[in-house]
């Protein structure tokens, strides 16, 4: 790795954003079913800033979190919080993270927006999903529950994304 800058700048991004993922997990408003985080943000942070490599950091974050450290929301830990109401949508963090790098790569803001929604809706629409599988609860409370209470704090994430976006290379 020495003398391979490129290398060891992508090292170096993907553990800054496993450990902001992780805080972001920690800053934690409890809700019922789903707990509000800045993780999400940080997902959008990473694609954004680490185009199609943003997956890494995210990835790397769920196999920790299975290998039963401390990095889910409220320090939790484990297989049993992805089998729990809030797994989907930590599993949909990979796909949301791939999304968003992949729309980033482009120069068009208006497709690098486009990203950040798509990659928002991604997350609840595993989230929901899940939440619906994994408790018996209906689906209308499902999506008060597990979306709609969520969308002004994720519109301003998504704007704060698309405006690291723009000054983004």
């Amino acid at each position: 790795m020495y003398g391979d800058e490129k290398r060891a700048a992508l090292i170096a991004r993907t553990a800054t954003f496993v450990a902001l993922i992780t805080f972001g997990g920690w800053l934690s408003i409890p809700f019922i079913p789903v707990p509000v985080t800045l993780q999400s943000f940080f997902v959008l942070l990473a694609g954004v800033s680490m185009k199609r490599w943003g997956v890494m950091p995210v990835t790397l974050y769920l196999l920790l979190g299975i290998l039963n450290l401390p990095v889910f929301h409220n320090g939790l830990g484990g297989v049993g919080v992805l089998l729990g109401p809030t797994g989907g949508y930590l599993v949909g963090f990979i796909p949301a993270a791939v999304i968003i790098g992949v729309a980033c790569e482009r120069k068009a803001m208006a497709i690098r927006g486009a990203g950040i929604i798509l990659a928002t809706a991604t997350i609840y629409l595993i989230g929901i999903a899940w939440l619906l599988y994994s408790t018996a609860i209906a689906p209308l409370p499902a999506l008060v529950g597990g979306m709609l209470i969520f969308l002004p704090g994720d519109a301003m994430k998504g704007v704060i994304a698309y405006l690291a976006a723009r000054k983004m290379p």
